[in-house]
């Protein structure tokens, strides 16, 4: 089987693609076999895997029904939507470049009303990446080269938006060791054959561009460079693509880091795992979620970091993408957050909050009616990028009805947060509680049925009087199997809630929980607290 899915660019891969698409069971084996009849076996293949990429695709891009994909590039691709935000941080920048490109999905974002430049050593994705910016209707700002990305001047642009490697081996991501060879030509909306000039491809008539790639910054150095990407800093099984342990990739960070002395704006996308002692003073690192599925790291230079430092001294900012756009907290300095038993409801911080530090800035900027989770979104710059203010800009127009003064945007006369009402179930455990239904893109609110320290017969038993019979279990804090908690509560009735398994004030505790508008038997009781 030909894996490479540039032969799909052809017109007879246009076609079979199309009819892919219109078959109500594309995957049946009977399609196959008669598809064979017709198609070379090797297109028949390549065909059913980008049909079957461009389905799943379809969480991710809005025009994924047209666009093409490697398996890897679509996994370590970014959302539309996250990379849409992000390229909205970098303003006013309009000759950018996208290192290590892949299948383009942030050029996608970053080419409108701009000049592009993606670069990959990867001559199948550089071409993808071509072909999906004409997907999305950029044929004229975009251009690409197959090079090292580390061989490519980059003088005279903006900005620079990197994904460095985080694996190697067969589908990897490419930043590659080579030196950069000629430039690709501009995206266009017709499709082609693959060039058969090695290290060249075009997206339009097949002609390469007459841009080459601009001369190394260093003649010679990038081979010894790629020394980096050793066995020695990747998991995984040989003949497969490696994952490099966390902080550790290809480049290397401290080569992407350093791009901020060529292009003073730098963005470089990283797994959230990374250890944030490797940043270098003065970044900003972003933690963006998707609803509450955490995605990735982003590392912002000097220039662009302005989220104020958090109790760490480093700038920091919790972002979440919703239904309505996204939302970003930041730090919200204050007086410490206590600390006591659960009150009447329970906040679980989104993922991006947790690993950003910022449940304790999320807690003041509740308790000062910031409006976090009263009538905004509160703690966000509602043009969609930065907040200058510290936590929240009411210089919006938006309108507040809690009764609390907004006028010095803390609700307090002496500027500072206060965590009013808003407290921590225990010093180390990323739960807050308070006896209001905040609504917060930050957190998940829960209301408390039951709470009480642990202790599994008996919550079994108050589980069945509250005809619970699907739980979700969270156990924060404590050792213990999930799976097996389950099956010992057995658990039966028409009921749902939420049991949180966790730690108050250092000792083992329990809670039966449910959503704040649930109206399930028992739910207008007061909760019960032992």
């Amino acid at each position: 089987m030909n894996a490479d899915p540039t032969i799909l660019l052809t017109a007879l891969g246009q076609e079979l693609l199309a009819r892919l698409a219109a078959e109500p069971d594309s995957g049946g084996l009977a399609l196959a076999v008669r598809l064979r009849r017709e198609y070379p076996a090797d297109l028949v293949a390549a065909a059913t895997a980008q049909h079957e990429l461009r389905l799943a695709a379809r969480a991710k891009f809005s025009r994924a029904a047209d666009m093409l994909f490697t398996r890897s590039g679509y996994e370590q691709s970014s959302s539309e939507p996250i990379a849409r935000y992000r390229a909205e941080r970098f303003g006013d920048a309009r000759r950018v470049a996208d290192l290590c490109c892949g299948i383009g999905g942030d050029l996608l974002a970053l080419a409108p009303g701009r000049e592009a430049l993606a670069v990959d050593r990867d001559e199948v994705h550089a071409q993808l990446a071509l072909h999906n910016a004409s997907v999305y209707g950029e044929t004229e700002n975009v251009r690409a080269l197959v090079a090292d990305v580390r061989d490519v001047n980059l003088a005279d642009l903006d900005a620079v938006f990197i994904d460095p490697a985080r694996r190697s081996g067969p589908g990897a991501a490419s930043a590659g060791s080579g030196t950069a060879s000629a430039g690709l030509g501009t995206a266009s909306a017709r499709p082609h054959a693959a060039s058969s000039r090695a290290g060249t491809a075009s997206a339009g008539s097949g002609a390469a561009s007459s841009r080459a790639a601009a001369a190394a910054a260093g003649s010679g150095a990038a081979s010894s460079r790629a020394a980096a990407a050793s066995a020695r800093g990747m998991s995984g099984s040989p003949g497969t693509a490696q994952r490099f342990r966390a902080g550790l990739s290809e480049p290397p960070l401290d080569w992407c880091f350093a791009l901020a002395d060529r292009v003073p704006a730098v963005c470089v996308k990283a797994a959230p795992g990374l250890p944030l002692d490797l940043l270098p003073d003065g970044w900003e690192v972003e933690f963006i979620a998707d609803g509450r599925d955490l995605k990735e790291a982003v590392l912002w230079s000097p220039a662009l970091a302005t989220a104020p430092p958090a109790d760490s001294g480093a700038p920091r900012r919790a972002t979440v993408i919703t239904g309505t756009g996204p939302r970003t907290l930041v730090a919200y300095p204050g007086d410490p957050v206590p600390v006591t038993e659960p009150g009447e409801y329970l906040l679980d911080p989104n993922p991006a909050v947790t690993r950003a530090g910022l449940v304790e800035d999320l807690a003041r900027a509740l308790g000062s009616g910031a409006g976090v989770g009263r009538d905004d979104s509160g703690c966000v710059d509602h043009s969609g990028c930065v907040d200058h203010s510290g936590c929240v800009d009411h210089s919006d127009g938006v309108g507040h009805s809690d009764g609390v003064d907004h006028s010095d945007g803390v609700g307090h006369s002496d500027g500072v947060g206060h965590s009013d009402g808003v407290a921590k179930i225990d010093p180390r455990i990323a739960f807050l509680t308070l006896d209001w239904p905040a609504q917060t893109p930050f957190a998940r609110t829960l209301r408390v049925l039951d709470s009480a320290p642990w202790n599994e017969k008996r919550f079994a038993k108050r589980l069945r009087e509250l005809g619970i019979g699907a739980a979700d279990i969270r156990r924060r804090g404590l050792a213990g199997d999930v799976d097996q908690i389950h099956r010992r509560l057995k658990l039966a009735g028409p009921n749902r809630g939420t049991i949180v398994i966790t730690r108050v004030n250092d000792k083992p505790w329990g809670l039966i929980c449910t959503d704040p508008g649930s109206t399930q038997h028992g739910e207008n009781e007061p909760a019960k607290r032992h």
